[in-house]
This record gives structure tokens, C-alpha cells and sequence, in this order.
């Protein structure tokens, strides 16, 4: 079993910027999909980020062209750069890892929470 430990949340005003991490206590192998999740107060978890096996990333249109999906290999963690942040972007953002067909998986962290403050 892989543990996912996020960090990187905290308090921000609006228009700064957060990187998240997300850090595998082994190494990812093979995996289908990364995805980055968000959750405000009252509210289901909405997918954010995914980056996918072959390099290509999908973002919410609501975070395009300001949130950035990464893998480093060598470090075996996910990272979530956040750029011009809004109070809309504020809740608890987890990881998701996985892996389909043979040898699957489906990994999760903890949550990091992140507010968006004035």
C-alpha cells in the first residue's frame, strides 16, 4: 500500500500562489492517471487537475491557464502549482493516484486545505 502525504496548503490573498505536493511513500509505477481534487465547505469533491500517463494534462475550466499539474519522477511526488488565486479556489485539495486494469489501484492523501482570504 502507497501513502500520499500532501503539504503545501495554507492562507493566501487573492492573485497569490500556492504549490502543492504530494509526496508517495514508494515509488509509482506505472500508473493511468494523477489527479489533483478540490472540496469547499458544503460541497462534493470536484476534480481540478489530472495529468495523464502519456504527459497530457486536463484542467476545470474554472482553474485553466492558472493551475499547473506536474509529476517528478525522481522525487515520486505530484505537484499542484496554483497562480492568481481566487476566494472560489478556497477548500481542501487531495491527490488521487491510479492505476486501471492489471495491478490496479486507486490511491488517496489525506487533504490539504487551502484558503483564499482578502
Amino acid at each position: 500500500q502507497v501513502q500520499l502525504v500532501e503539504s503545501g496548503g495554507g492562507l493566501v490573498k487573492p492573485g497569490g500562489s500556492l504549490r502543492l505536493s504530494c509526496a508517495a511513500s514508494r515509488r509509482i509505477i506505472n500508473f493511468s492517471t494523477m489527479h489533483w481534487y478540490r472540496q469547499a465547505p458544503g460541497n462534493q469533491r470536484d476534480l481540478v487537475a489530472t495529468l495523464n500517463k502519456g504527459g497530457s494534462t486536463l484542467y476545470a475550466d474554472s482553474v485553466k491557464g492558472r493551475f499547473t499539474i506536474s509529476f517528478d519522477n525522481a522525487e515520486n511526488t505530484v505537484y499542484l502549482q496554483m497562480n492568481s488565486l481566487k476566494p472560489e479556489d478556497t477548500g481542501v485539495y487531495y491527490c488521487n493516484i491510479i492505476r486501471r486494469g492489471f495491478g490496479a489501484y486507486n490511491y488517496w492523501g489525506q487533504g490539504t486545505q487551502v484558503t483564499v482570504l482578502s
